[in-house]
């Protein structure tokens, strides 16, 4: 497994994978305006590589990107499907190459995310992999997906109840990534670990009735935050979509997964770390 730091490492991990394919390529977008990437993904279908898309029916900017979308790839000889209707959103953001190699991101491919505070991780577990092609395939002809694979994240059918999990196993800290935590079976368990000693640090936003909690949080200083991650007792992550928020959990596509590589851990705690002493610089914590 290999760790993708941005806005370090940029699209260049995405783009050499692409140029690596040699027989198909599977990705799943909720936003796209990467010309680098679309460019990549066209050279490989000339090279007889199939490169099959699942893009999202909708997002918050409205359809008219999406369908552009479609029908520039269509042109460039890439399969497009496009997801139900049945949930809020399709957001998660998926990369897998050769049936071999899949990339499970937090940023979309798009210059802002980029450029933003996020991760994704290289998996090449022959599980994992399977179990993010037959979601693929699940969502591309709508019909009902069951995960197979304890590592993944997938919402809605897993994720509460496996996050919860990971949760509940925390010993003595946790430090969050997270735009908004707000869901309240997940803060009520984060509550009781603080009055237990855990320490419980977030970049990013909780909700107000939260305040008094117990918890640390800071907003990042420097960078836009387009992440989802939570590093536990220094010893296993997360890396995923979806936020501690109910829509996020219960209603929405997303995907994570849960990472317990110790370098890979090492390495999305360091940059937490760096990131906390930025953001305490400027006052304190709340």
């Amino acid at each position: 497994m290999k760790l993708i730091t941005q806005p370090d490492e940029g699209i260049q991990p995405l783009i050499t994978a692409v140029k690596r394919a040699k027989r198909r390529i599977n990705i799943v977008i909720f936003r796209f305006d990467l010309d680098d990437l679309e460019d990549a993904l066209a050279a490989a279908v000339k090279r007889g590589v199939e490169v099959v898309a699942l893009i999202a029916n909708t997002n918050s900017g409205g359809e008219q990107s999406l369908r552009k979308l479609e029908q520039r790839m269509l042109k460039k000889g890439i399969t497009v499907n496009r997801t139900d209707e049945d949930m809020v959103r399709y957001h998660g953001k998926v990369l897998i190459v050769d049936r071999r190699q899949a990339f499970i991101l937090g940023f979309n491919y798009t210059d802002q995310d980029v450029e933003s505070r996020s991760f994704g991780v290289v998996v090449k577990s022959t599980r994992v992999v399977k179990d993010l092609l037959r979601l693929f395939d699940s969502d591309a002809c709508r019909t009902d997906y069951t995960p197979r694979v304890g590592e993944l994240v997938i919402s809605p059918e897993s994720a509460r109840s496996r996050l919860y999990r990971f949760l509940r196993k925390t010993r003595t800290t946790l430090d969050i990534y997270d735009p908004k935590v707000a869901d309240d079976e997940m803060l009520a368990l984060l509550e009781k670990k603080a009055a237990r000693g855990v320490r419980i640090r977030i970049i990013g936003g909780l909700e107000k009735k939260w305040a008094k909690a117990g918890f640390e949080v800071q907003k990042l200083r420097g960078l836009r935050l387009h992440v989802r991650a939570i590093v536990r007792d220094g010893r296993r992550a997360f890396i995923g979509s979806q936020s501690l928020r109910k829509l996020e959990l219960d209603e929405r596509r997303e995907v994570g997964i849960i990472i317990r590589e110790r370098k890979v851990v090492r390495k999305v705690e360091k940059v937490f770390n760096d990131d906390w002493k930025r953001a305490t610089r400027g006052g304190k914590s709340r």
